[in-house]
């Protein structure tokens, strides 16, 4: 019988490409304005900013391109490296589940859990709904850890997230609980 799979969406997504653009373009068009009110000469080609004075506005209009850019760098980097991507991977025939996540660069960027069958108690469905939506499958082990299953990404919908948890709970042959 073959291992089931299931791919966790990492930061590659479409938002998140559009938010560190934005940020990344906002805070080096701050960082141009702010340098070109101290230095006078006109470093933007679309407007003239030069009549901009350094003392206060240049100043802040520097201090904010400068906290832009370095966060809109953050943030490519974050896509760059994809972090958040993995797997959960269920296989019945040598009775493991084993969860993988990519992390930041460094010593530990990989995160690879294994667990036998014998140390899982059941799968939880947490579903909190309002402002911020939450659904979330979580695989909860005998020592009453909560192991995240499910992305940070946009909220599935409910029925995707029960028919999920039920096939799972079944290939798994464990409980199924909601919260």
């Amino acid at each position: 019988m073959e291992a089931k799979r299931t791919y966790i969406l990492g930061s590659r997504r479409l938002s998140n490409i559009f938010w560190a653009l934005t940020v990344s373009l906002g805070g080096f068009g701050f960082f141009l304005t702010g340098l070109s009110s101290y230095t006078k000469v006109n470093l933007l080609i679309f407007s003239d900013v030069t009549k901009i004075l350094f003392v206060p506005q240049g100043i802040v209009l520097l201090f904010y391109g400068t906290v832009g850019t370095i966060l809109g760098l953050f943030l490519c980097l974050t896509i760059f490296w994809d972090v958040g991507f993995g797997y959960n991977e269920y296989n019945r025939e040598l009775q493991q589940v084993a969860i993988f996540r990519k992390g930041f660069p460094g010593q530990n960027r990989e995160l690879l859990l294994n667990f036998s069958f014998d140390e899982i108690k059941s799968i939880k469905v947490r579903v909190k709904e309002g402002l911020n939506p939450k659904r979330q499958l979580l695989l909860c082990l005998k020592d009453n850890r909560e192991i995240p299953l499910t992305g940070v990404d946009q909220p599935m919908a409910l029925s995707t997230i029960e028919n999920e948890a039920v096939g799972l709970a079944k290939y798994l042959n464990i409980y199924l609980e909601t919260e």
